[in-house]
């Protein structure tokens, strides 16, 4: 198991990103925007210049947070789009190493829900077949999308893919923001998880705007979460993604850069006490 975060949080610049997480004592990183674009849409002489500064570093991307399928790209969106995304993307990955890119399942158009769910299959095969022939995985969040809207949706989605090359990142702080319950979202879809997402929430009511906390102060089970996946014997990352000072995808910038970075970093370490208490507990 290791220890990762979405370092856009702690700032745009990969510098800031790399040094936060040293500071963490992490060799890992996740990435999703670095300067002003996402990873996988940087231009080449950029991202030479990122492998150049993660390899110096010796750190490693556990997975690139894309915009494939994402919150910003309803199933109305030109498929093109995002074809064109993940071929950019494979050669990049495996240029790193990185085995796993995070993908949603597209917000609805507003068309009747079978119709939107039989092209949210049409569209993520074709994905799975491209990430399979270039070796790679896609990690569904239960987020944004047809497959985020219940644990039975995502296990339908699975089925109905039916590709080793699509697999789960569960983020346990999504399910109480959109006012679901966490564990039994989990619960119910664990065995396919291999990538982890940590972030915490208040469960929102209905009308409610989204109240992110630190770890373990909201309703996201974290802790729980956590302690099952540990007894299970889990291997993947856990990845932080704090959304307190900074909401990027959501166009929400922190205060400070200083700010952004202090609040990263504190929130990592809360992430790895807990980490300490649950296998002290074990012991």
């Amino acid at each position: 198991m290791f220890f990762t975060g979405i370092a856009d949080e702690a700032g745009k610049s990969l510098d800031v990103q790399i040094r936060a997480h040293k500071e963490l004592g992490w060799d890992h990183i996740e990435l999703r925007v670095v300067g002003n674009a996402n990873i996988t849409s940087i231009p080449d002489e950029e991202f030479e210049q990122v492998v150049d500064k993660l390899t110096e570093v010796g750190m490693k991307v556990s997975c690139f947070s894309s915009e494939l399928c994402n919150w910003a790209r309803p199933i109305n969106t030109d498929f093109a789009v995002d074809v064109a995304e993940l071929n950019r993307a494979i050669p990049r990955m495996k240029r790193l190493g990185t085995p796993y890119i995070r993908i949603m399942s597209y917000p609805n158009d507003g068309r009747p829900e079978e119709d939107w769910k039989q092209e949210v299959f049409r569209r993520i095969k074709e994905l799975a077949r491209m990430a399979e022939d270039g070796g790679v995985t896609l990690v569904h969040e239960n987020c944004s999308g047809w497959g985020g809207l219940s644990p039975e949706n995502t296990l339908e989605l699975l089925e109905k893919v039916g590709s080793p090359a699509l697999k789960l990142v569960f983020d346990t702080g999504n399910p109480p923001a959109e006012g679901q319950d966490g564990w039994d979202f989990y619960s119910k879809v664990k065995e396919h998880i291999v990538y982890v997402h940590i972030k915490d929430a208040l469960l929102r009511k209905s009308g409610e705007e989204a109240v992110f906390t630190f770890p373990g102060e909201g309703d996201g089970y974290v802790r729980q979460i956590v302690q099952d996946l540990l007894k299970s014997g889990y291997q993947g990352g856990m990845s932080i993604e704090p959304h307190l000072s900074a909401i990027i995808h959501l166009g929400k910038e922190a205060s400070s850069e200083a700010k952004a970075f202090d609040t990263y970093v504190e929130y990592g370490r809360r992430f790895m006490r807990i980490i300490e208490q649950l296998q002290n507990a074990e012991r």
